[in-house]
Formats: C-alpha cells, sequence, structure tokens
C-alpha cells in the first residue's frame, strides 16, 4: 500500500442539512454507468491550498453551495481503488459541514466529472443503514449514525484502509 506521504492528498465533506440528511455524489466509471457508488463531496488539494480550502472549493465545484459552516475534522482513511483506466491512492480527510441550503447547482466540475458523476442526493441516516447501494467509506452508514448520536469525536478517527 502507498505510504500516506505518496497518496493523492484529498479532503471530503460530510455536509449534514438542517435535517441531519447527508449529501452524496452519485458516482460510475466513466464508461460504465452501470458500474456506480455513491461518494461524499470533494477531491484532490490543488497548488498551495491546505485541506479545508480544498474542502470548500471541491464542495463549491460539485453542489454549488459555498454558505457553510465547517467543523471539525471527522475521520481520516487511506484508500486505493481503480477508477477510469488507472489505480487511486489516495490519503482522505473528511471534515463535518453544515448547510440550510438544499438545492445543488455544480459549478465547476471536471472533465472526468462530468463523464462520471450523475447527480446528487440528500441521503438520511435510516435510508443509508438500509441501502444494498455501494457508499464510500463503507462505514459511512454507522459512522453518520455515531456522529448524529455522540456529536464529533474528539479526535479523527482513523478508518481502516480501503483497498478496492
Amino acid at each position: 500500500m502507498t505510504s500516506p506521504s505518496a497518496a493523492r492528498k484529498v479532503a471530503r465533506v460530510v455536509l449534514l442539512d438542517p435535517d441531519d440528511r447527508v449529501l452524496l455524489l452519485h458516482g460510475h466509471e466513466p464508461d460504465d454507468p452501470a458500474d456506480d457508488w455513491w461518494f461524499t463531496p470533494g477531491g484532490g488539494l490543488e497548488g498551495d491550498e491546505n485541506r479545508e480550502q480544498a474542502a470548500r472549493r471541491e464542495l463549491v465545484e460539485e453542489t454549488g453551495i459555498a454558505d457553510v459552516e465547517l467543523g471539525p475534522l471527522l475521520w481520516t482513511r487511506i484508500c486505493s481503488f481503480p477508477f477510469a483506466g488507472r489505480r487511486w491512492h489516495q490519503d482522505e480527510w473528511y471534515y463535518l459541514a453544515r448547510t440550510t441550503r438544499t438545492d445543488t447547482a455544480p459549478q465547476g466540475l471536471t472533465d472526468l466529472e462530468r463523464r462520471s458523476v450523475a447527480g446528487l442526493r440528500w441521503w438520511t441516516s435510516a435510508e443509508l443503514l438500509s441501502t444494498r447501494e455501494t457508499v464510500y467509506p463503507t462505514r459511512l452508514a454507522e459512522l453518520l449514525r455515531t456522529l448524529l448520536d455522540e456529536g464529533p469525536p474528539r479526535d479523527p478517527l482513523v478508518l481502516a484502509p480501503e483497498i478496492v
């Protein structure tokens, strides 16, 4: 497995609305829409930005939502997965954010994102717990339930690496 220092640095956002629903993007392989999954907004750092700046930028690009209260760092994980003809190795940090806005309007999708993102959806904790669809990180339903029940962890949780 690639070390965290060699992996692509990624910032992700666990965006909650006033009803504690989480916003997820519906992604798929660019050439195979049937190979699909759900994931949190976010992406790689650009230039000299830090993870919080990347989280805010990615949220605006992928959802159009800019007015958020970016909260604490919740979780970190290392992951590796095939996508769009290559293997991606990522060091992901997940930040909590809250918004009162639930309408979305992606504003800055890359060409690859335009070919591989089919839309967005707000999910309740119960919907995540009962879905048979693929969601990343794979423990998101359990993690969200704990977050809603207990609040953010005192220190970020280090999730088990996910290698797909």
